[in-house]
């Protein structure tokens, strides 16, 4: 007996495909999608650097503002990532489909 998890519950529910992505979304979503998934990570990873170089200059705020960036930068890849597996709207492509 398969137990069905909270993901897959909330997309067969009835409600599913009331929801929709505006237009400002969608076309950012585009956008980033021809970025491949490493940039994001790079970028985080370079956050990390200039705010270790920052620090060690003696130039803790700028360090600090920095170093902020990085989780932020992860989660856009993430995020980024789920819509080019998912699509931001799969309930649109199944209308289209149809």
């Amino acid at each position: 007996m398969k137990m069905s998890t909270s993901f897959e519950q909330m997309g067969s529910s009835s409600n599913a495909g009331e929801y929709r992505e505006g237009a400002v979304a969608r076309q950012i979503e585009h956008q980033t999608a021809k970025l491949p998934s490493d940039t994001w990570l790079w970028a985080a990873i370079g956050s990390i650097g200039i705010s270790l170089f920052c620090q060690l200059s003696g130039r803790d705020k700028a360090a600090n503002f920095i170093g902020h960036w990085a989780p932020t930068l992860l989660i856009l890849g993430v995020y980024n990532k789920m819509v080019k597996l998912h699509g931001s709207d799969s309930s649109d492509e199944v209308r289209r489909a149809a």
